[in-house]
């Protein structure tokens, strides 16, 4: 807004009141007899521009963002639409030339991570991931390109690792099956990369709880909220928290869920719970007896299962 030097309260001339400010013209007009009180007067405000597409303006650029290899704050020279508005044949032929010196004289670590940043969001994508987990992958593979880790592996693997690790500090849950399909590395390297990067840069990550993969399991097999609360319940008692140490988190989640459908009368095979975990049907199996046997439900899951047998036969009959 347009701010006077002085503060006025009245027209010098006429004794009015009624003065207008005018931010175009930078005056101060009095309405009454149309003197001009004041001219040329500097906005001394904040000035907003359209920096990206949309209706919403800003004071300032788009915000820096480690998933770009330059964080946002290179200046391009130019982009191909350019060329067609510098007419002479001379300017164009200095304006490729310009631009391929801008990309020779990068470094390698800005190579690396222009390709590198390029596979990341490509695989965040594919996972669906929110956009802090990937700063945080991001960050992550700037710290292992910055310490000399990427050597002897794949910037694919060092990618899904990041990722993996950015997964599980936010508890996340996302297996590495899931990653490995996504970006097309092989499970054990990603496992084997992750490993490393932990013990080199002193991550402290937890364990992977089977609590975090309950309710996008539940939501993959359309099971419904009760099912989800009582596989919860299942796992926070005491008898389970020592089985889920050395076995993985995903095959107990879904024993859970499996058992806890049976005991809601939603019943899912072996085959689409363990198709939705990413595991066999002889993880479950043994994940499912395991349970049974902590839990001391066999002679439960058996009545509810003649339960279940005598109402089919009642209708049948029907």
């Amino acid at each position: 807004m347009v701010k006077p030097k002085k503060h006025y309260k009245k027209c010098p001339e006429c004794g009015s009141t009624e003065l207008v400010y005018d931010d175009q013209r930078g005056e101060i007009i009095c309405s009454r007899c149309g003197l001009v009180i004041e001219e040329k007067m500097i906005d001394v405000g904040e000035e907003w521009k359209r920096f990206e597409e949309g209706e919403k303006k800003g004071h300032v650029g788009a915000p820096l963002s480690l998933q770009k290899f330059d964080q946002g704050i290179t200046t391009n020279i130019g982009e191909l639409s350019d060329i067609y508005q510098l007419g002479s044949e001379k300017k164009i032929r200095k304006y490729f030339r310009l631009k391929k010196w801008q990309e020779r004289v990068s470094t390698s670590i800005e190579r690396n991570l222009r390709l590198a940043m390029a596979e990341l969001r490509r695989v965040a994508s594919v996972l669906d991931l929110p956009n802090f987990v990937k700063e945080e992958a991001s960050r992550l593979y700037n710290l292992v390109l910055q310490r000399g880790l990427v050597r002897g592996r794949s910037m694919e693997a060092n990618v899904a690792a990041c990722i993996y690790a950015a997964c599980r500090s936010y508890n996340l849950p996302r297996t590495l099956d899931e990653i490995s399909a996504a970006s097309d590395v092989d499970r054990k390297d990603i496992g084997r990369t992750f490993r490393f990067i932990v013990r080199k840069l002193n991550l402290k990550i937890k364990p992977s709880d089977p609590r975090d993969y309950i309710a996008r399991f539940a939501s993959m097999l359309h099971l419904s909220p009760k099912i989800q609360s009582d596989a919860l319940k299942l796992l926070k008692r005491k008898e389970v928290s020592e089985l889920t140490s050395g076995r993985g988190p995903s095959g107990i989640a879904a024993a859970a869920l499996y058992i806890a459908a049976l005991l809601n009368d939603e019943k899912r095979t072996q085959r689409e719970v363990a198709d939705v975990a990413g595991i066999t049907e002889v993880t479950i199996r043994n994940r499912y007896k395991e349970l049974l046997d902590r839990l001391g439900m066999k002679e439960k899951l058996k009545i509810k299962e003649m339960e279940a047998k005598m109402q089919r036969r009642r209708k049948k009959k029907s």
